[in-house]
């Protein structure tokens, strides 16, 4: 040993003399040396920035990109342009899979929120050489992965976790997939071809601390930390399976300098040993209604620059902050950020619909708020004593329709709304499972019941009286729209079978394959077979036919569900179901509705069915693994046809009717629509709250009728009709032969596009009432303009637009060049005597007038008898008709015969005319009916006259006490 020691002693003396004498010899070959290795580091450190500057660039183009969920409103839901971080709270080993007590009082008292940003810092017991492994977890739609997508983007603009100079992003469900091994580098390469050759994950000194990985939906891989499951492996080159790679990273086992983070659900926190988690994080969501504003008031406010627009999106943000205050139930729902996209969505599509934006729909917005947080999710490998099947998934939303979607069946089959802990056992946890299915419901529960189930935080409104008086915790749908939903879905899949057509379909397919195969082999021995045994398998062979029939008889039942439940008729009083679900948003300010129906009403129900039969949905729905068949849409859609024709020949309310209209669009079917619409001659739509997306709806709908198709009748009247909504209704009006726009407020601009609908050649409106709308001079002039080209207006309203002299003036001049009118009503506006005594004379000449109303004009009596005598014409035509001339309820000393017509419009309107001025005008009918009977020599034109009187009186004391008419 000692003879080896001074040999190698020798050996070192001589190699460093060796060394000096080279650098003392060849000085200049020293000098190219240490430029050639600067020059190797300068290159490969350029090489780096350059390669981190392209994986910047790509990451950012890769995570900007848009789902088609939020494309479908235009851009305005861009996470570039805002975003409202949740709550996240540090969480110790022992309380990491603590649930929170109450969504909207979190108790901080062992935990400190914190910023992703904030996770990754040192603190004194960890140690420098080793990198942070830190697991972010929660609950399905809380935003996990939206805190993945915005912390990418920031990284890569810069703005957050500078402290790493590489940052890769990796999807588990993509390495769940992987069937071939492969080194960390080639995991890294695969996804990143810009990384090849990064130094950083070399493995050599400790260059990997500036390396953060981030490992999202961790649940999503079978992670195994047994060291006889998993070798252990240093070596970054090294090939393995992808979850032996992550298992050595968490580790730190390989590349131990580097951090991670790695996001998962409650359900799978315990896969990763505490030991390897330096820290836990719980993202907690939005946790108080300031942090829920801040988010709609980010979304909600990226409208366009319109002043109109703005001002209407502020208010709605204040309904919204106003009902999230009152700790409503939907500010618990809110507590999850999912369900803020959801509320956002829905109000989008109430509020801000746009003709020129693509088809949106109501039923299209949940299911696509289900593919966003159920899109290809499954519960593992069905069991065959599931009967799901045995060459099947257990998708997880088809979990969810076989769990919460019968939950919610039955609560609309029962008018229910909330449901006890007992009741949720009962439905959701049914009886004894096998194992798998055991594994599956505890994952469900942990993971997924509690999105669509919370706590119930209003009064018992719509239970009785036993259940109300028990202290009981109650459990009710986060979104009320949901739970009809969920229950729409659960009768279009075929969930509601009886146990009977269960087990025909089972026999029915067993059966036919097995005559399939014995048909085979009958053929062969027909020779030998008596005749009498063929009809056995002819049996056999129409049994499936005898299934399909019961089928189709099956949904039958479902179209007059859908038929049933759309036209009940405890539900025609209330609301339409577009302002329900404005209700459930924004609250119900002032006094509250009275209902007619006992407890709450489903009205989206029967069309959430309808909705989900359309293609698009059907296709996203296909994407979650619960399948729709076009045999069965085409088999609903059939007898649906007959039973909304038998039910809409039959006098239904406005809100009704909407209700219909709304169904047929969310249905989206032309072909149908055409054929509901073909027994439809009247659309009386009065007293509903109007709204852009109404008028889309209406005229969505219209627009599927063929060009000859005509409408006798479209009541908008007292509807809030806007300028704007009348150019969205333009394709409805086309079709509409008598047009009801009265009490509308529309004003002056709105006659340009009245005038251009009476100019179209497409128009057929026969009728146009335009009553209490302020058109002013201006507005009418412009109307007007339309009389010389338009032939086919036979009755015009103006009464009490606002019409003076001069439109007085100006309609007598236009009604020279159209030869069509028959009747015009310009009573209860400003015209004088001299433009009353001009149009009657006009009219007089005309060809076809027959009436004209003046009443409630400021005429003196004088103008009133010349009036009367002017309807008399100065030359008889063919057929010698006399114009009428409705202007009071006398003619002279004699009674009018048309004061009946007089004093009912007065009556219909009490309620929007200036009573001072009415009454005045009353006052007057009085003191000449009390004239004209002085004048009267007969007694019964006397009693005549008393009874005229007394109407009038009555209609006066009706103003005075602000009573409605009595019913005719």
């Amino acid at each position: 040993g000692c003879v080896f020691l001074r040999h190698l002693s020798h050996l070192f003396v001589f190699w460093k003399w060796k060394r000096r004498a080279d650098v003392c010899v060849f000085p200049g070959a020293a000098f190219y040396c240490r430029k050639v290795c600067s020059t190797t580091v300068e290159i490969s450190f350029k090489f780096f920035v350059d390669a981190t500057e392209i994986h910047k660039r790509k990451l950012f183009l890769w995570f900007s990109h848009l789902p088609q969920e939020e494309k479908q409103f235009g851009g305005y839901f861009s996470p570039e342009t805002m975003h409202v971080d949740p709550l996240i709270l540090e969480r110790k080993p022992e309380e990491r899979a603590g649930l929170l007590s109450s969504p909207l009082k979190i108790q901080e008292s062992s935990s400190s929120s914190l910023t992703v940003e904030q996770l990754f810092e040192m603190n004194g017991d960890q140690c420098e050489d080793r990198g942070l492994n830190v697991l972010l977890y929660g609950a399905i739609g809380t935003g996990k992965s939206t805190i993945v997508r915005k912390l990418v983007l920031d990284w890569c603009a810069g703005t957050t976790l500078t402290d790493f100079k590489l940052l890769i992003p990796f999807s588990c469900e993509d390495l769940g997939e992987l069937t071939k091994v492969a080194s960390l580098r080639d995991l890294v390469s695969r996804k990143y071809l810009h990384l090849k050759k990064t130094p950083l994950l070399s493995g050599e000194g400790n260059q990997a601390k500036d390396v953060l990985f981030l490992f999202n939906g961790m649940e999503k891989m079978k992670l195994d930390f047994r060291i006889g499951s998993t070798e252990l492996c240093s070596d970054p080159n090294e090939s393995l399976p992808a979850g032996a790679v992550v298992v050595n990273l968490l580790r730190k086992y390989l590349l131990p300098e580097a951090s991670i983070l790695v996001t998962t659900r409650l359900s799978a926190l315990d896969r990763i040993p505490s030991k390897y988690v330096s820290r836990y994080a719980q993202i907690c969501g939005f946790n108080d209604p300031n942090r829920q504003r801040a988010y709609f008031t980010s979304r909600l406010l990226q409208q366009s620059g319109e002043l109109a627009q703005a001002h209407d999106a502020q208010a709605l943000v204040q309904l919204l902050y106003l009902n999230l205050q009152r700790e409503s139930q939907l500010a618990a729902a809110c507590f999850l950020p999912s369900y803020c996209w959801l509320t956002c969505a829905t109000l989008h599509f109430l509020h801000f619909t746009d003709a020129m934006a693509p088809i949106r729909t109501l039923t299209g917005i949940y299911t696509s708020f289900l593919r966003l947080n159920f899109g290809g999710e499954v519960l593992g490998k069905a069991a065959a004593a599931s009967g799901l099947g045995q060459d099947l998934q257990s998708s997880l939303m088809l979990y969810v329709v076989r769990t919460v979607g019968k939950l919610a069946y039955e609560g609309v089959t029962y008018k229910r709304t909330s449901f006890s802990a007992e009741e949720l056992e009962q439905w959701i946890g049914g009886t004894t499972k096998t194992d798998e299915e055991l594994r599956q419901l505890a994952v469900f529960r942990t993971d997924v019941l509690d999105f669509f189930l919370a706590p119930c935080v209003e009064s018992c409104k719509h239970l009785p009286t036993e259940l109300c008086e028990h202290d009981e915790r109650r459990y009710v749908f986060a979104v009320p729209a949901m739970q009809e939903y969920l229950a729409a879905l659960y009768v279009v899949l075929g969930e509601n079978k009886s146990a009977l057509e269960k087990l025909t379909k089972q026999v029915s397919v067993a059966i036919g394959q097995a005559s399939e195969d014995v048909s085979a082999i009958v053929n062969i021995f027909s020779k030998f077979i008596p005749l009498r045994i063929f009809a056995v398998f002819n049996l056999l062979k129409l049994f499936p036919k005898l299934y399909e029939k019961i089928s189709t008889r099956n949904k039958g039942n479902i179209a007059r569900t859908m038929a049933a439940e759309l036209f009940r008729k405890e539900d025609s009083y209330n609301e339409d179901v577009l302002d329900q679900v404005e209700q459930s948003l924004l609250g119900v300010h002032g006094p509250p509705l009275k209902q007619q129906s006992e407890g709450p009403p489903f009205e989206l129900y029967p069309i959430f069915m309808g909705g989900l039969l359309h293609y698009g949905n059907r296709v996203l729905l296909q994407q979650l693994g619960c399948s729709i068949q076009s045999a069965t849409v085409a088999q609903i859609t059939r007898a649906l046809r007959k039973y909304l024709v038998r039910e809409i020949n039959k006098p239904q309310p406005p809100e009704e009717l909407m209700d219909l209209l709304v169904l047929l669009y969310e249905f989206q079917n032309p072909r149908l629509t055409a054929e509901v619409l073909a027994s439809i001659r009247t659309i009386r739509l009065h007293n509903i709250r109007m709204t852009s997306l109404k008028c889309f709806v209406l005229s969505s709908v219209l627009s599927c009728a063929p060009p000859s198709y005509q409408l006798e009748e479209l009541d908008l009247s007292s509807c809030l009709l806007t300028q704007d909504m009348l150019r969205m209704l333009s394709p409805a009006f086309r079709h509409t032969r008598n047009l009801n726009l009265q009490f509308n407020s529309l004003g002056p601009d709105s006659c340009i596009f009245l005038r251009d609908l009476l100019l179209d050649s497409k128009s057929c409106v026969r009728v146009l009432q335009l009553c209490d709308n302020p058109l002013l001079d201006s507005g009418a002039c412009l109307l007007l303009e339309a009389l010389p080209e338009n032939q086919s207006l036979r009755h015009l309203s103006l009464m009490h637009t606002g019409l003076g002299d001069k439109g007085a003036l100006e309609l007598a001049e236009k009604l020279q060049q159209h030869t069509g009118l028959q009747e015009l009503n310009v009573a209860y506006n400003n015209i004088g005597d001299n433009a009353a005594l001009a149009l009657v004379d006009v009219c007089r000449e005309h060809p076809s007038i027959h009436t004209v109303h003046l009443y409630l004009n400021p005429l003196s009596d004088v103008g009133k008898q010349s009036l009367y005598v002017r309807g008399i014409p100065k030359r008889h035509n063919g057929s010698g008709q006399r114009v009428r001339v409705l202007a009071a309820v006398t003619e002279g000393s004699d009674l009018s015969e048309d004061w009946h017509p007089i004093l009912s419009v007065i009556r219909e309107n009490i309620s929007s005319w200036d009573r001072e001025r009415v009454k005045q005008q009353l006052k007057v009918f009085l003191r000449d009916l009390e004239w004209g009977r002085q004048q009267q020599q007969s007694l019964w034109k006397k009693l005549h006259f008393r009874r005229v009187e007394k109407g009038i009186r009555q209609t006066l004391r009706m103003f005075e006490k602000d009573t409605p008419p009595p019913s005719a």
